[in-house]
């Protein structure tokens, strides 16, 4: 069976047991997608937001032990670091008035936890990089206690064989080297989860793939870092650098990054597991006792862990998911490239553009990414990333389907809007949630600000009052909760 090696309470079965019982799994999810075994379609979603944790001066707190003993509710958890949280929202049929329904669900709980967390002095800041961190705070001595943690850490550093270099360069740049992958707790997102059918499972990821760079222009949260003004969405190229396993000379090489967008539009689920196996390097391989094969051959559906532990090591921006819930497989398509925030009203305007654009792309006769490449998609996200709302989207235009260099917010207001609306009909969705819900993408758009260009304003006027660079990011980052705590939409924010 080869050789085991414990480390941090974990098994880690020998390399080449774990990749024979990768492809098992493999085989096994084939054997299910040719049998037609899934769930059926429930129009299901699923919402993760991960939080921060704040002292009154708008700094990081690394209690999230104390906070969530505090919350005392499951749908709370630990995350990377101890200034980190998540929120776990139960699975919502997309019907009626569940636009509504998800935002009076998240301001309760978002509310009750903020309650709970200013009992031992902290603050919940709802923001895809907590503009105060400080690279003294993104140390593996702040990473959550939790094994898995500690041994993730020490995989990715162990595979790279040297310390993890950050090299980002937008308005400033900044450059930094750490001996720990603690830097990507800094990044604290929304992920939006949908359970397909095997058969619509292809044409919903690759609509997804689509609408990535629209959805970042809109939605962009994180333009700082370590005190530096880097990407509009900083998340992105931080993902990517805190996690790389590939040390320089693969990096030169075109060996791809555990962080990855992709590089194809796919015809199966199965595409997408496939390329985890071929292309990755296995950081946790943990063997499980099953025998997935014999499990189908008996009538049974295998777990399939090690498949979806791998999977989980793997952080595409539009991941596939494979799960049994009640002894039935399913499979869901959770889309990771959102921020948190800034409200609960933005974070819900942001799941009805995604829901509705997915489900309008995904149906259409003519679906998009038969015109667009798949490369100029990945620009789309990277431009997007970057320039956040003032980026410059490609897009086919006309019957040749030529590309088009788009504003963003041009490409959103005059197609993208009313396909969403389309698609949150289709859902069922009543209108005036579609309306009230979509209206502050809309206004986004014709405003020119999201979450990022606000903080840039507000860092900069502070800066021009004569604030040093770090009160200025401190008192920013109050004025954020303030206004994130009242709960209007960004887009109507004071700059003042």
């Amino acid at each position: 069976m080869g050789e085991k090696v414990v480390a941090n309470g974990f098994d880690l079965a020998d390399r080449r047991l774990y990749r024979r019982k990768l492809r098992q799994c493999l085989v096994g999810l084939e054997r299910l997608l040719d049998e037609k075994r899934f769930d059926r379609p429930r129009n299901l979603m699923g919402l993760e937001i991960e939080l921060n944790l704040a002292d009154s001066d708008g700094l990081p707190r690394m209690m999230n032990e104390e906070v969530l003993e505090r919350i005392a509710s499951r749908d709370f958890q630990t995350e990377l670091a101890q200034f980190n949280i998540e929120v776990n929202i139960a699975p919502h049929r997309l019907s009626g008035r569940v636009m509504d329904r998800l935002a009076e669900e998240l301001r309760i709980g978002l509310g009750y936890a903020d309650r709970m967390a200013r009992e031992v002095g902290a603050h919940i800041v709802m923001v895809g990089i907590l503009p105060t961190l400080e690279a003294q705070d993104l140390v593996s001595a702040n990473l959550s206690r939790a094994d898995r943690y500690t041994l993730l850490n020490e995989r990715i550093l162990a595979m790279r064989g040297e310390d993890i270099t950050l090299d980002i360069e937008g308005a400033e740049r900044l450059l930094y080297t750490s001996a720990s992958i603690a830097p990507e707790a800094a990044c604290t997102s929304t992920q939006m989860h949908l359970q397909v059918t095997p058969g619509r499972f292809a044409d919903v990821w690759n609509a997804a793939q689509v609408v990535s760079g629209p959805q970042v222009a809109v939605g962009a949260n994180s333009p700082f870092l370590f005190g530096r003004e880097l990407w509009r969405e900083t998340r992105a190229p931080l993902f990517l650098q805190a996690t790389d396993v590939r040390p320089e000379e693969l990096v030169a090489q075109g060996v791809r990054p555990i962080t990855w967008f992709g590089e194809r539009w796919i015809d199966s689920a199965a595409d997408l597991f496939a390329e985890n196996v071929r292309y990755f390097p296995s950081l946790l391989p943990i063997c499980d006792e099953e025998d997935p094969l014999r499990v189908l051959d008996d009538g049974g559906v295998p777990q399939l862990r090690e498949l979806t532990l791998h999977n989980g090591t793997v952080y595409r921006w539009n991941r596939p998911v494979y799960q049994v819930v009640d002894g039935v497989p399913h499979l869901r398509v959770e889309n990771r490239v959102m921020p948190a925030g800034p409200t609960v009203a933005d974070v819900v305007a942001n799941t009805a553009f995604y829901y509705g654009l997915v489900r309008a792309l995904a149906e259409a006769s003519r679906p998009v990414w038969h015109k667009l490449p798949f490369a100029a998609a990945a620009a789309n996200f990277e431009a997007s990333c970057r320039d956040g709302i003032g980026a410059v989207l490609q897009w086919p235009r006309g019957r040749n389907g030529a590309l088009a260099e788009i504003p963003a917010t041009d490409l959103i207001l005059d197609e993208l809007l009313p396909l969403a609306a389309a698609g949150l009909d289709a859902w069922g969705i009543e209108a005036v949630d579609r309306d009230h819900y979509l209206g502050i993408i809309e206004q986004r758009c014709r405003r020119r600000t999201n979450g990022a260009e606000w903080q840039s304003a507000v860092f900069h006027r502070m800066r021009d009052r004569g604030l040093d660079r770090r009160p200025a990011l401190a008192a920013m980052t109050q004025r954020y909760r303030e206004l994130m705590l009242d709960g209007e939409p960004v887009h109507s924010w004071p700059l003042a």
